[in-house]
């Protein structure tokens, strides 16, 4: 009961244009299907067989067989939210990077017949995150913008601390788990092939963001030098690992928002 009427409140809030979209660009394909059963906040399967991964988010996770596995936060609810949007309906799949993972699901952002984009109506009612991938950055901005929105308003996990924005200080308790992380860049190093954006004077024991492989060109090519950022306080999202202290990999600009100059 409980779930439900925090499913009723949210949308009952947001139903408007906060979560409305019309046709996004850079995306591509106009196949159909039937939603017939909701397996969590993020995936869903379809009348043809299919399982799709709502691509550009992160719901809240259930254990789904898992061992061991703690029911994250607000993961029935958001759950609950996907049902209540796509449940029965006649959805588009469109594609903005790569269709399909690892895991044979289908990548794709679904809008049903009234042009609800579900992707972002999970965002604007904060049952969502943004997670983003280097093969898969389409209309990550217009994602960031409903995710913000919700943040500022407390909607869904904005409310719950499990979510809360972390600090260069307090991330080093998350090591191992997807984060969003604040701060200011205290010094910027390349070093051979990588980019290092440290957050503190001690780099083998501070947060830091690591760039490697390509992602440095996929920067430049956004028109961001991650050199530039040295001085400036960004958000920036992933996985937490422990490298030298906690290190974020960033392969792709979408990761990173420059929050001032």
């Amino acid at each position: 009961m409980r779930v439900i009427l925090l499913v009723f409140l949210l949308f009952g809030a947001t139903w408007g244009h906060r979560v409305s979209a019309a046709a996004l660009p850079g995306l591509t394909g106009a196949e159909w299907g039937v939603a017939v059963s909701v397996v969590d906040g993020d995936t869903l399967v379809l009348d043809d067989g299919r399982q799709v991964r709502l691509v550009g988010i992160q719901a809240p996770k259930l254990p789904l067989g898992r061992r061991n596995f703690k029911t994250w936060p607000l993961a029935d609810a958001s759950k609950a939210a996907l049902e209540r949007l796509s449940l029965g309906k006649r959805l588009k799949l469109s594609y903005g990077g790569a269709r399909i993972d690892r895991y044979d699901r289908a990548l794709a952002h679904l809008h049903d017949a009234a042009g609800v984009w579900i992707q972002g109506a999970m965002l604007s009612a904060g049952m969502a995150r943004v997670y983003s991938f280097a093969d898969n950055r389409a209309v990550v901005a217009e994602m960031l913008t409903r995710e913000r929105a919700a943040r500022r308003s407390g909607l869904g996990i904005w409310s719950h601390r499990f979510y809360a924005i972390r600090t260069p200080q307090s991330v080093r308790r998350d090591i191992g788990s997807f984060q969003v992380v604040e701060g200011r860049v205290a010094k910027v190093a390349v070093l051979r092939k990588a980019t290092y954006l440290n957050f503190g004077e001690n780099w083998r024991d501070d947060f830091t963001i690591t760039l490697t492989g390509g992602a440095r060109r996929l920067f430049l090519k956004a028109g961001l030098d991650p050199v530039t950022l040295e001085g400036k306080t960004v958000r920036v999202r992933g996985w937490v690992k422990s490298y030298n202290g906690p290190m974020i990999n960033a392969s792709h600009p979408e990761q990173i928002e420059v929050l001032a100059k």
